[in-house]
């Protein structure tokens, strides 16, 4: 990313050798049918989770970057397909699309780096800055704010201060609870898991249910309970867990886990307050120009 971003990727390029820079830009280049050819730039990602929490058979396992090639004219066409938008798939198509490695899908990502991975993106493809409307946090004005992209780095956690361990060779950490001293095993959530807490939270409002956002998150990245692993339990635990232990879980998983820092410079033209604010995900950031 933005710091140090190419002296680190430069030294932790998997493989470097001549024949496999000669594949990758193969892979990428473009051949006309009127001689016209170009290679499609690539560029190489570093990664916030730097490869530690995927599994041994994931193609990121223990490795510090990703390489992606910048988008395209068509993968424009991807992000404003009405088929893809409707069905919430332009984002996972177009990170499939530009990912060198096609054995890396882009929901197995984990949060954070599916997040680093965008941002790049969007840098390469229309530039570092990012005007979008924001709302002030003092006065409420709505007003258009320039973010640099640029400025983004990544989350340095740290959870030396809670009672977590790991993490273990399957990637997952173990928190013990303050209230009930329970061992409750965690694992970081992935794309696939993102969708599947939305997919669970849409189902429970169109059936007119009670919505339940923050257990519903919890049944998601629990993987045990003093080793119980049985998944009736393990909803019984989580719905009925002290209040104590219910936040101690999220503030420990929330600084386990491994992303990029949004919140940017804000200047508010009204009351002129100078804060830091969320980076809104709007139509703009991959639409700039309307």
């Amino acid at each position: 990313m933005a710091r140090n971003n190419k002296d680190r990727t430069r030294a932790s390029r998997p493989d470097n050798t001549a024949e496999s820079i000669a594949a990758a830009n193969a892979q990428n280049e473009y051949q006309g049918d009127m001689g016209l050819s170009f290679v499609v730039p690539t560029e190489f990602v570093e990664l916030p989770s730097a490869g530690k929490y995927y599994p041994a058979e994931h193609p990121l396992h223990k490795s510090e970057v990703v390489e992606i090639r910048h988008m395209t004219a068509k993968d424009e066409d991807t992000l404003t397909s009405r088929a893809l938008l409707k069905k919430g798939l332009a984002i996972d198509r177009l990170l499939d699309n530009i990912i060198v490695d096609k054995s890396i899908k882009a929901d197995s990502l984990l949060v954070g780096d599916r997040n680093a991975v965008l941002v790049h993106t969007r840098i390469h493809a229309y530039g570092p800055d990012y005007t979008t409307r924001a709302i002030c946090p003092t006065c409420g004005a709505k007003a258009e704010n320039n973010f640099n992209l640029l400025e983004v780095e990544h989350v340095d956690n740290d959870v030396s201060e809670m009672n977590v361990e790991g993490p273990s060779q399957d990637g997952t950490f173990i928190i013990t609870l303050p209230k009930t001293g329970a061992q409750a095993e965690v694992r970081l959530l992935s794309g696939v898991d993102e969708k599947q807490v939305l997919r669970v939270m849409e189902n429970r409002k169109k059936n007119r249910l009670a919505e339940k956002p923050i257990t519903t998150q919890m049944k998601q990245y629990v993987v045990s309970v003093n080793g119980v692993t049985d998944r009736s339990q393990l909803n019984h635990f989580i719905e009925n867990m002290p209040t104590l232990d219910a936040q101690y879980m999220r503030v420990a998983y929330n600084k386990l886990v491994p992303n990029i820092d949004m919140t940017l410079p804000f200047n508010c033209a009204e009351c002129g307050t100078e804060s830091r604010l969320e980076v809104p995900f709007t139509s703009e950031f991959f639409w700039p120009n309307g």
